[in-house]
């Protein structure tokens, strides 16, 4: 029986939650592709001289933003604390690793929130109206657990070189970015592109973000909410079980 039981152990997390945000937030590699990359993008986009709708460019600054934001946090935690030592301490600890990837996941997962509650901030300033709030409250939620726990599992490989999982990390984020319909509209898509798509968490959330805004979608609501959930469930379990895998070799 692990010490203190679920209560015990969530409570650790929080506490390595609470550590990994006044520790790692403000690190260069979490700032630079954690909001300036989404931010460079959008502003690359905005200005290649195509006509579109507000909504459609607001959408997919949100979808960025939290997709970046979440997944900027999480990777990079194991190899920072892998190479200061200090991941050999935390082990020793009375806390599962299942907590620890947790609180890791939690960190990441509110710092993409609050970024991107301040680009949602920014779309309503523009004037876009905000046309379902709780849909979209739900949508934010769900996509930061999702994208943190996709951080997490680009994490695994027991590495205690940072560069290396960010290396890692872009090769991934940016292909999926680019297969999620944030730059090219679902509906003028080719059909392997879709199919592309389909396999992308970051699709039904930019889908659900426009719903949210302009009444528009491509997949049905439920489908995006089911989709997030099921990727979210899959891509935790799949972190914790990996890292119990990995974590021996870290040491």
């Amino acid at each position: 029986m692990n010490p203190g039981g679920f209560p015990g152990q969530a409570r650790r997390a929080w506490a390595i939650a609470k550590k990994d945000i006044r520790i790692y937030y403000f690190k260069g590699p979490v700032l630079i592709f954690g909001i300036f990359m989404p931010v460079f993008l959008f502003l690359a986009f905005l200005t290649g001289g195509r006509q579109l709708p507000l909504g459609f460019l607001v959408s997919g600054l949100v979808g960025m933003t939290l997709f970046f934001t979440a997944t900027a946090v999480s990777p990079a935690i194991f190899p920072w604390e892998g190479s200061a030592k200090t991941l050999e301490r935390l082990a020793s600890c009375p806390v599962t690793i299942e907590a620890i990837v947790l609180g890791d996941m939690v960190a990441s997962l509110l710092f993409g929130i609050g970024i991107t509650l301040v680009t949602v901030g920014i779309g309503i300033a523009l004037g876009l109206p905000l046309l379902h709030g709780v849909i979209l409250a739900a949508a934010i939620l769900l996509a930061a657990g999702c994208f943190s726990a996709i951080g997490m599992l680009l994490s695994v490989p027991p590495t205690n070189i940072p560069s290396n999982i960010m290396m890692l990390s872009s090769l991934i984020k940016f292909p999926l970015v680019f297969i999620s319909g944030i730059f090219i509209p679902l509906e003028q898509s080719p059909p392997w592109a879709l199919v592309l798509g389909a396999c992308s968490p970051l699709t039904y959330f930019t889908d659900l973000v426009r719903y949210s805004f302009t009444d528009a979608h491509y997949f049905p609501v439920i489908l995006d909410i089911g989709a997030l959930a099921v990727f979210s469930l899959v891509f935790t379990a799949g972190a914790m079980y990996l890292h119990r895998r990995t974590m021996p070799r870290r040491m």
